[in-house]
């Protein structure tokens, strides 16, 4: 597939990224290790063009990828973060009333009539997300990044079929905006509710589970630079037994890298019930799992292979 605007010259997606090594290999210079899995999604997500879901538990690096991505392709990153009850007008784009009711009153106060078109038209328009996304100008694809759609109702849910499957939307006093450049959509979510099965036909789909431990470390001592071996080892494996247990909020990869760069502030260099139990807020945050984690000793949190037994 040739570029309409370049005859004979490749997309400018297909010249960033030709091959799921180079997408891996970009994402891993800002620092986001994908494992095969997820460069391979991201890369068809790019290239068929479709718009991409993501599910996991919080915390895993659903918001991370797509901001890599971005970082990745050298990119604008539009993001919407959904939650209950957010509508089209603050997602899409809504009407700039103030400056409509002054040109009312202009033309009032100098007898020219105003029609209703000249009200609504393209210089009284105020883009949201979804908006500014499809209008980007290219050459490369905005990434939209569409957050915890899971948060959103139904309705919302339904009202984003055409951008997903046409990469267009409609504003009924202006007609329907097709994108020139359709942006590289990621859409989140953590699984508070099942999303409809009509989303998910119009995406392809990965789900992002916990790291390995190796890989864990990894990415803790990469988003906290100088963190020694011991001390990221010791963490991931304290919090892998946070998630082993009962706890009604396991800590994502997100909490380790918080709790590592809290030790590392308190010049902590191995990880011991003392240190656990001063910075358990940094993993922890429900009152009653750190309730319970300390009541089964922080000795059992830290294990042996972290005090060196």
């Amino acid at each position: 597939m040739t570029n309409p605007a370049h005859p004979g010259s490749e997309p400018p997606v297909t010249a960033a990224v030709p091959d799921i090594a180079t997408l891996g290999r970009r994402l891993d210079e800002v620092d986001y290790l994908a494992d095969p899995g997820l460069a391979t999604a991201l890369f068809l997500s790019l290239r068929l063009p479709q718009p991409l879901l993501l599910e996991g538990e919080a915390g895993v690096g659903k918001t991370e990828a797509a901001k890599a991505l971005a970082e990745a392709l050298g990119t604008e990153l539009i993001r919407l973060q959904c939650y209950e009850g957010i509508d089209a007008a603050e997602a899409l784009y809504e009407w700039n009333y103030p400056r409509q009711l002054l040109r009312i009153r202009a033309s009032e106060a100098t007898g020219a009539e105003i029609a209703e078109e000249q009200l609504f038209a393209e210089e009284f328009l105020v883009p949201r997300p979804l908006l500014r996304a499809i209008r980007h100008p290219g050459p490369l694809p905005a990434v939209l990044l569409i957050d915890e759609l899971d948060r959103a109702d139904d309705d919302f849910e339904a009202f984003l079929f055409e951008l997903l499957a046409e990469s267009s939307v409609t504003i009924p006093e202006l007609g329907t905006i097709r994108a020139t450049h359709p942006p590289a959509v990621v859409l989140t979510s953590n699984r508070t509710r099942d999303l409809h099965d009509a989303l998910k036909r119009r995406c392809l789909y990965h789900w992002i589970d916990y790291p390995s431990p190796e890989r864990e470390v990894e990415i803790v001592r990469r988003r906290v630079p100088g963190t020694a071996v011991d001390l990221a080892t010791g963490a991931a494996a304290a919090v892998r037994r946070l998630r082993d247990s009962d706890v009604q909020k396991p800590p994502g990869i997100a909490e380790t890298i918080d709790w590592v760069a809290a030790l590392e502030v308190l010049g902590v260099e191995r990880l011991d019930a003392e240190a656990a139990e001063r910075t358990l807020g940094s993993v922890l945050k429900y009152r009653e799992d750190q309730e319970q984690i300390a009541e089964q000793g922080l000795d059992w949190l830290v294990g042996a292979e972290t005090r060196g037994d």
